[in-house]
């Protein structure tokens, strides 16, 4: 039997029991994984990975494992990629459902939670930064992400409009004004 579906499984189950935060505090270590590690994507693959994960409806995470699993060994890669992901979730959420009654007011448990929120954030924010530098974004274009960023939150405006008018975006600047600039 090909070792991949086993890594793949390993790999994905660890980066889903060990991460808190959520799908973008995962990023760094998918990337690690997949791209240094694995040597299963490119960087550039990488990039395009998370575009296509946010894109899909669905949990990020998942959406990563299926897209790395099903680009090397189609639909049995990303099904053992994806229930890799999946599981130890669906575990630990089982294991608090079962408990969470008996702690759910425990003043140690609240604090901790008040502990952990700040970090999350800062493990969203690093992988940003990463990605603007592996996208190409400079002083240039930076506008783009912080309108759209702007737009999403303050303004409301759905992602996917979001996402539809930056894909229009580009390939207008690739057709109409890039082929000008030479």
């Amino acid at each position: 039997m090909d070792r991949f579906y086993w890594d793949s499984f390993k790999t994905f189950f660890r980066i889903g029991a060990f991460t808190i935060g959520g799908g973008y505090a995962m990023i760094p270590l998918i990337e690690t994984e997949v791209v240094d590690r694995h040597r299963w994507l490119n960087r550039e693959d990488f990039l395009d990975a998370i575009a296509i994960a946010q894109s899909c409806p669905g949990v990020f995470a998942i959406n990563m494992s299926v897209f790395v699993g099903y680009k090397l060994r189609r639909l049995p890669g990303a099904l053992c990629a994806a229930l890799g992901t999946a599981l130890p979730s669906f575990i630990i959420i089982l294991l608090i459902a079962m408990f969470f009654a008996n702690f759910q007011d425990n003043p140690v448990v609240e604090s901790i939670f008040r502990g952990i929120r700040p970090a999350v954030v800062a493990l969203i924010a690093a992988p940003t930064f990463r990605l603007a530098r592996s996208a190409k974004i400079s002083l240039a274009n930076c506008w783009i992400p912080i309108a759209s960023a702007l737009a999403i939150w303050l303004m409301h405006v759905n992602p996917i409009y979001v996402i539809l008018a930056a894909g229009v975006g580009g390939y207008l600047y690739g057709t109409i004004v890039k082929p000008t600039e030479k």
